[in-house]
């Protein structure tokens, strides 16, 4: 059995990620170890929102949650044949959020 705090996290990120063919309810596909980068694929802005919606649907405190860790900003070269140094991103999945919203604050960082 799913844990109602799970679900409800899982349904809300799913909302965030967009249609899905076939109609399939995404929240089948994505548990609590599907990364947002990768899986979900959620850009800043979507996360950005998220973040705001988690905030005060599970009244978890965000205040130690920054953005840049998870969406650093990558060197731009108009240079074709130099490619950029690649960035160390740190993981970043949904159980964070489902830990998170049951301690009451962000956990990470």
């Amino acid at each position: 059995m799913v844990d109602p705090i799970e679900q409800r996290v899982i349904e809300m990120i799913t909302i965030r990620s967009g249609c899905y063919m076939f109609r399939k309810k995404k929240y089948d596909t994505y548990t609590a170890e599907s990364n947002i980068h990768f899986d979900v694929q959620l850009d800043q802005d979507d996360v950005e929102e998220l973040v705001e919606e988690f905030e005060k649907e599970f009244g978890v405190d965000m205040s130690n949650f920054h953005l840049d860790v998870y969406y650093p900003e990558v060197k731009f070269s108009w240079n074709p044949f130099k490619k950029p140094d690649p960035v160390d991103v740190p993981d970043f999945t949904i159980d964070m959020f489902i830990k998170s919203a049951k301690a009451g604050k962000w956990l990470y960082d």
